[in-house]
């Protein structure tokens, strides 16, 4: 098992703001000269053997792997929406839509599942 990296990391003293290198000003509290350089260990990320999920075991899979048709699709009402979406909303999925102010042209609406 290999040693865990020790990295340096600044924190600001008045509000605990954590930043990768030193700043004069802290971007939390907007107070000057607050950070403080320590010296932690980073943990190195383990492998993924399996998930559990409802009844079934998941296992991370390649993308050309996975099956984009096997999940039921709503259809939203708005034809474009739902050609960028890949024909609707998969039941279960969260889809965040943005855009320029000003700019959205239809009426949003709330799909309950």
């Amino acid at each position: 098992m290999a040693k865990p990296k020790k990295v340096n990391i600044y924190f600001c003293q008045s509000c605990g703001y954590e930043s990768s290198k030193w700043m004069g000003q802290c971007p939390g509290c907007r107070e000057w000269n607050t950070f403080v350089e320590e010296a932690v260990e980073k943990k190195s990320a383990g492998k993924i053997k399996s998930v559990q999920g409802g009844n079934e075991e998941l296992k991370p899979a390649k993308i050309s792997e996975i099956d984009m048709q096997s999940k039921q699709r709503m259809k939203t009402g708005f034809e474009e929406l739902d050609r960028v979406l890949g024909g609707g909303i998969v039941p279960g999925s969260l889809v965040l839509v943005g855009g320029d102010p000003g700019n959205l042209h239809c009426c949003c609406r709330f799909v309950e599942i």
